[in-house]
């Protein structure tokens, strides 16, 4: 009886023992594991579930995610605009040329930069738009980038739409929404564009 006792215990405690260690190693590589398939499996959505809103903590989440970019000298200069009033989405999708899934998304993002805190504003803020477009593809939801910079007349649009002040300009406008379809993954690695030590 008393080896029955002791010989189950000791398989609960092998079995426990077993189950964290599996856990820690999971730990230890899911991190790596889960940006990398974050970093991969980013695609441009461009057709979008449009009664789907976004919500607010999400939105938010976006917002950090392109806060936590790295910039130069530390100066971040970004500003974001965030859209979600139908009528300026549906007028933005009209008069933008690369920008007509506005029409479809709920919402979107305008990265825009002060031209006053940083003369190279447009590579912080590039870099601010792919961090909100992983965070979007972390999230489940789709986004797309839409350049406004350096088309004038684009740029011109989304001030006229948005009411930046002259210090600002507009990089780009990121539709954003909960993704309608098959969206497919492009597999972009090519190793002839690798070059060691020298080209």
């Amino acid at each position: 009886m008393n080896k029955k006792y002791i010989l189950f215990g000791l398989i609960i405690i092998c079995s426990i023992t077993f189950m964290s260690c599996s856990q820690k190693d999971e730990k230890q590589i899911t991190k790596k594991e889960a940006a990398l398939s974050v970093i991969y499996n980013r695609k441009s959505v461009r057709s979008f579930i449009k009664d789907r809103p976004v919500s607010e903590e999400d939105i938010q989440s976006l917002i950090k995610a392109g806060m936590s970019a790295p910039s130069g000298k530390d100066t971040r200069p970004w500003e974001f605009v965030i859209i979600n009033d139908r009528a300026i989405l549906d007028k933005m999708a009209e008069e933008l040329p690369t920008a007509k899934m506005l029409s479809q998304a709920p919402m979107a993002i305008v990265v825009c930069g002060d031209t006053i805190r940083s003369s190279y504003w447009y590579l912080d803020c590039s870099a601010a738009t792919e961090n909100i477009l992983l965070a979007a593809e972390a999230m489940e939801l789709g986004g797309v980038w839409t350049a406004a910079y350096p088309y004038r007349d684009r740029m011109a649009t989304v001030i006229k739409h948005t009411n930046m002040p002259a210090q600002i300009l507009p990089l780009v406008v990121i539709p954003i929404g909960y993704p309608m379809g098959n969206h497919s993954v492009k597999d972009k690695y090519d190793e002839k564009k690798i070059h060691m030590n020298k080209w």
